[in-house]
């Protein structure tokens, strides 16, 4: 397994991990989408794999079940043990989102996955994350 940057969390059983520089807000996004519902898989790190065609995500075991809450330090949460990733999240500056993107699929260790790029400090960012998992892209 190959350890990566990134924050996965898993909404209804899909697995959407959430890419960005440190203070991006990957974590925060994180636990907005945990507090609607959300399952914690990995904050910060993540071991990801592949078998069988499917993208898989789990937490390296130092970090397992924990989350970091900027202002407040690192909380508890059970994780789930791994998820397959349905989704990537790529967290930028607003000014740099693309109104209309050209794509809304990227590819992950080969594996062609739904995309989408935000600014998490957004307050619609995570409505936007549990939308793009439920629209399937023209270019998929």
């Amino acid at each position: 397994m190959t350890l990566i940057n990134g924050t996965c969390v898993a909404i209804n059983g899909q697995g959407v991990l959430i890419r960005g520089p440190s203070g991006s807000g990957k974590s925060d996004l994180a636990l907005r989408l945990i507090d609607g519902g959300a399952s914690l898989v990995s904050d910060d790190y993540c071991q990801i794999g592949l078998k069988d065609g499917v993208l898989t995500l789990k937490a390296p075991p130092p970090i397992k079940d924990k989350l970091e809450v900027r202002g407040y330090g690192i909380v508890k949460l059970t994780a789930l043990a791994f998820v397959s990733v349905d989704l990537v999240v790529d967290l930028i500056n607003d000014s740099e989102v693309d109104r209309i993107p050209d794509s809304n699929t990227c590819f992950v260790e080969g594996i062609k996955l739904k995309h989408l790029v935000l600014n998490a400090h957004t307050p619609s960012s995570a409505a936007k994350v549990r939308l793009a998992l439920q629209i399937t892209p023209d270019s998929f």
